[in-house]
């Protein structure tokens, strides 16, 4: 699903009503029936107060209004502007619903807020995605009030006072605080970033037929990965396929204190299809490797401890190095080392190889084009520097990817797979359970799978990141949040496989 800037997404409703052909008010109740179903969905009970903006945000909420009055709901209509200042449209449904004999206030000062009926759900129809400054006046101090509350509130299209993109110059105290957005065709991109969850709350898009044409046509620098298209990855395999077929991964992992992170690594590539693995180790990870994963071969290090040399690399077809290995002189200089001699081969680094690079500049320009780095918010602002808001990140994100050329997986609740051209897929899998010591290391191995088999970088990040999150979310099954581990994740990692395969 693409993600498209608001400003694009007028162009698209305009195409629409100039080629489908449709008029503007005909979008507007088809926009207004799919929130209205919605929400009857969500909300079947209970009175409902619909305040109302100028704009055609407003216009959706009057005819929301309508709706359900028609359905026999106890509905009040508040309005911030006099009805002559409504845009034409939206003047459309205030006559439409005055004919109702409807319950509407004109709120002209603050006071009036007062006969907001706090027993009821809120319905949010100020100000839509065209805001392009904060909110100022009678509709702050509106918003404001409405926060105040312990109300419902469900907004229609995007939260008051939110901007789509960039929220970096709002009032913080100006925007809706919703507890649910029900939202038109695509989703916004302000959505997926976390400085913005209390105001958008839980989000749902609802297809409102924008005409097919324009959105294939127009490109965009974002997109919404879900279960088609990252089904449509997937390769096939023969039935005489064997381990041979399948790759032969190599894994850099572990140092002392940190075995387990090399323990859920190799077994979360075993779990994702790798023909072989070749875990390599510290030698007293040997005992450990051998017994917790008896799938797995043993490469051992000359040290006892940590990670000073690795392999020959030419058995291998995708290397995985960073979980567990720590920051010791050795290591530096044996992944200076492994960079250096890693020629086209397809490699993912993580965790502390990510921490060593952020140590040493000198060591990005061994970076191999295509190398999957796959840092926390944490690690990347190691990387780049810190960043104010999460737009920025995502923006020096996608900077660095281009800079870079190497696919970054910006780990998070909805992580950005960011491509070598700054295209940045969304993922739409995972759960806060997740957020827990070694899930990781899971995912290196995972993408490290993925790599060995001949996936290209940009579709292993992508397959990677939604069966990590897709065996999270089928532990809340038989789970809740606070109870999953890493290993709940790998063991999980086949009946996601299979979901997704269907």
């Amino acid at each position: 699903m693409k993600i498209f800037p608001v400003k694009q997404v007028a162009k698209i409703d305009k195409f629409t009503i100039e080629h489908e052909p449709i008029a503007s008010i005909e979008l507007m109740e088809r926009a207004s029936l799919a929130f209205y179903e919605r929400f009857i969905e969500l909300y079947p009970h209970g009175d409902v107060c619909v305040l109302v903006g100028p704009g055609n945000n407003g216009g959706d909420a009057l005819a929301v209004a309508r709706l359900l009055l028609l359905n026999w709901r106890h509905v009040q209509v508040c309005l911030i502007v006099e009805p002559e200042k409504l845009s034409a449209d939206a003047s459309i449904n205030y006559e439409r619903l005055n004919k109702l004999q409807a319950s509407i206030s004109i709120f002209t000062d603050e006071e009036q807020f007062a006969e907001i009926n706090k027993n009821s759900t809120i319905i949010d129809g100020l100000f839509g995605s065209g805001l392009n400054r904060p909110l100022v006046g009678l509709a702050a101090k509106l918003v404001t009030y409405v926060n105040s509350l312990d109300a419902e509130v469900v907004s229609i299209d995007i939260p008051s006072g939110l901007f789509g993109e960039n929220n970096a110059g709002n009032i913080p105290e100006s925007i809706m605080m919703a507890n649910c957005t029900i939202s038109f065709q695509f989703p916004k991109l302000a959505f997926l970033l976390a400085d913005n969850e209390a105001y958008v709350g839980q989000w749902m898009i609802e297809d409102i037929g924008l005409h097919p044409q324009i959105i294939n046509d127009t490109s965009c620098d974002y997109s919404y990965s879900d279960r088609n298209n990252v089904s449509k990855l997937l390769q096939s395999h023969s039935r005489f396929t064997h381990k041979g077929n399948m790759g032969h991964a190599l894994l850099l992992a572990g140092s002392y204190g940190k075995m387990g992170a090399a323990v859920l690594a190799s077994k979360g590539c075993l779990k994702t299809g790798a023909g072989l693995l070749t875990t390599h180790v510290p030698r007293l990870g040997y005992t450990i490797i051998q017994t917790a994963v008896p799938e797995a071969m043993v490469s051992i290090d000359r040290s006892d401890i940590l990670l000073s040399e690795f392999p020959d690399l030419n058995a291998f077809d995708a290397i995985g190095i960073g979980p567990g290995i720590g920051l010791k002189p050795n290591t530096v200089a044996a992944l200076r080392d492994l960079l250096t001699n890693l020629g086209n081969k397809p490699v993912v680094l993580d965790a502390d190889a990510l921490n060593i690079l952020s140590q040493d500049e000198s060591l990005w320009d061994l970076m191999p084009q295509h190398a999957i780095l796959t840092p926390h918010p944490g690690e990347f602002d190691r990387l780049v520097g810190p960043s104010h808001t999460a737009y920025e990140r995502l923006q020096k994100a996608r900077r660095f990817a281009m800079d870079m050329q190497v696919v970054l997986v910006l780990k998070g609740a909805y992580t950005a797979v960011v491509d070598v051209d700054g295209h940045c897929y969304f993922n739409s899998t995972g759960n806060y359970g997740m957020a827990t010591a070694g899930s990781g290391d899971v995912l290196t191995g995972i993408l490290l799978a993925l790599l060995a088999q001949g996936y290209v970088p940009l579709n292993a990040a992508r397959i990677g990141v939604y069966l990590h999150g897709l065996s999270g979310d089928l532990m809340l099954i038989e789970s809740a949040e606070e109870a999953i581990i890493a290993s709940d994740i790998i063991n999980k990692i086949g009946a996601a496989f299979q979901q997704l395969r269907r």
